[in-house]
């Protein structure tokens, strides 16, 4: 069989001279939604909440300056993927941030694309494997989970190292090595690595700030959901019953998974109302603006009812966790320190949401190693829609619907007419819209609110400002919140979809991954 040749594209992201602006309020402020002069005392760091470089400085080992120019970096590094990402298709291969978060890595599966990065400065670097082939070794150790000693912590894909890293206590390491080989994963693409990590979810039963489950277990409360909040899986099973920090009266667990994944949706009574934010446990909050993934090596920070706000770096992504209650995949593993009673809380890098804890290794006195559950997938997995602080949510009343629909095809973007004004966009349609966007948040269009309309085709156009990479969404009401059907990213400054659906209510999101200004959006229905 032959193999394609991988190539890693080194994209420098210099964090002098960056001049984007960065509004990143993580675990800082009263507001959930910040002022146009920003929080006060964010001047002296560059415009990003003091507390959240306070919490960097202490647990990164940074400055405040070093601090608020890596957050700077890192959304510069967002966009750059962002693009790549859209240039490669296909042949994308994964990515991930150097320590020290200046530069960005991307894996291309074909050499040609290499010279095309590399003309626009990137510097390539060879590797061995795709990270298909990768996921496929890693596949073969989860088929054979059950077949691994309670000595073996976890198994994880590295892209760094361009291997599958099997995690080994101190001795039992030809344990490790055996597991493999009986995997059939192939030996060269296995490393077999000592750790002392004993994962084991954090539900231990201790009084705290946060959410109780049946009157005794205590867990930390996710992010905010239309209907209730996302926690991880191991808190509860479906039906449990959970109360507030205040022992009042909260909800019940309406699905849960775990082990295999670590995720759960607690529906909430009308006592208790979701709002976009997360306890900063600093007197404030706060706010939740999106659930953009973040890379590989990208800082983050986590909200716990044990230990407060923590931060650190992402390792690795899709590791699998053996707790002694049953493996667990598709996990994030970072160097974050958690306790127990954490479990279920917040993980956010910036102000976009990243998943809930899972469990760890270690504590927060001697440091640690902890895992979380991607939080898009737990939206996905349950059609939920996320509560964000800019409004980005499902109204409060709900549109008529039915059933969700598969996702329609979407054509492929493609670039404006020749000789376009600066003036006059490109786009028409029955109807236009216009706004004002900034990097890395998301609008809804029409006017914040959807529309109805029969069974037919859609179509859309979207004018991006110069400079700027934006994604436009179709999303349909599915009755317990907005889906997204159908999907374009910008080329050349415009992103076009169609879709074929179902009568219902939709609404067009709009989603700055980088660049601002001001957007265009011209759509049409049947």
């Amino acid at each position: 069989m032959d193999r394609r040749r991988m190539t890693a594209i080194g994209v420098v992201v210099a964090a002098a001279g960056l001049t984007a602006a960065v509004t990143l309020p993580s675990f800082a402020g009263e507001n959930a939604t910040p002022t146009a002069g920003g929080p006060a005392g964010t001047k002296a760091t560059g415009g990003v909440a003091p507390e959240v470089v306070d919490a960097m400085s202490r647990d990164l080992r940074l400055s405040r300056e070093q601090a608020v120019r890596r957050l700077t970096a890192e959304r510069q590094a967002t966009g750059t993927l962002g693009r790549l990402r859209a240039q490669l298709g296909a042949d994308y291969a994964g990515a991930w941030l150097s320590a020290d978060g200046a530069t960005l890595t991307v894996a291309v599966a074909d050499p040609a694309e290499a010279a095309k990065v590399e003309a626009a400065g990137a510097v390539p670097k060879q590797v061995q494997r795709g990270v298909s082939e990768l996921d496929a070794v890693k596949s073969r150790l989860d088929s054979a989970g059950r077949q691994a000693t309670p000595d073996i912590a976890g198994w994880y894909v590295d892209v760094a190292t361009n291997s599958v890293v099997v995690l080994a206590r101190p001795g039992a390491e030809e344990a490790g090595r055996r597991f493999a080989a009986a995997s059939g994963a192939p030996a060269g693409a296995v490393r077999v690595t000592t750790s002392r990590e004993q994962p084991r979810p954090l539900f231990d039963v201790r009084g705290g700030d946060a959410y109780f489950i049946n009157d005794a277990g205590r867990c930390s409360v996710g992010f905010s959901v239309v209907g209730g909040f996302v926690t991880a899986g191991h808190c509860g099973r479906q039906g449990d019953r959970t109360t507030g920090a205040n022992r009042v009266a909260q909800g019940t667990f309406a699905a849960s998974s775990f082990p295999g994944d670590d995720w759960a949706f607690v529906r909430t009574n009308d006592q208790w109302t979701p709002q976009g934010v997360v306890n900063d446990f600093n007197g404030g909050v706060v706010p939740v603006n999106g659930a953009t993934e973040a890379p590989v090596g990208a800082s983050i920070c986590r909200s716990g009812s044990t230990t407060g706000a923590r931060c650190g770096v992402i390792q690795a992504k899709n590791a699998t966790v053996n707790y002694p209650e049953g493996t667990v995949t598709g996990l994030t593993r970072t160097n974050v320190c958690a306790e127990p009673g954490d479990s279920g809380g917040a993980w956010l890098s910036g102000d976009q949401a990243q998943g809930v804890t899972s469990g760890g290794s270690g504590d927060c006195t001697v440091g640690g190693v902890t895992f979380f559950q991607p939080v898009n997938e737990i939206l996905q997995r349950n059609n939920l829609t996320l509560v964000t602080a800019n409004g980005q949510s499902a109204p409060a009343d709900p549109p008529a619907g039915g059933d969700a629909t598969a996702p329609p095809a979407t054509t492929a973007p493609t670039a404006p007419p020749a000789g376009g004004g600066a003036e006059t966009s490109v786009c028409t349609g029955d109807a236009s819209r216009t706004g004002t966007i900034s990097a890395g948040r998301s609008q809804a269009q029409p006017d914040g609110r959807w529309y109805v309309t029969q069974a037919g085709a859609q179509r859309a156009c979207l004018d991006a400002p110069d400079g700027a990479q934006l994604v436009l969404e179709l999303q349909r009401w599915t009755g317990v919140g907005f889906r997204t059907v159908a999907r374009a990213t910008t080329v050349d400054g415009i992103a076009r979809l169609e879709s074929d659906g179902a009568a219902g209510a939709y609404r067009y999101r709009v989603i700055a991954q980088s660049g601002s200004g001001e957007y265009t959006l011209a759509f049409s229905a049947n």
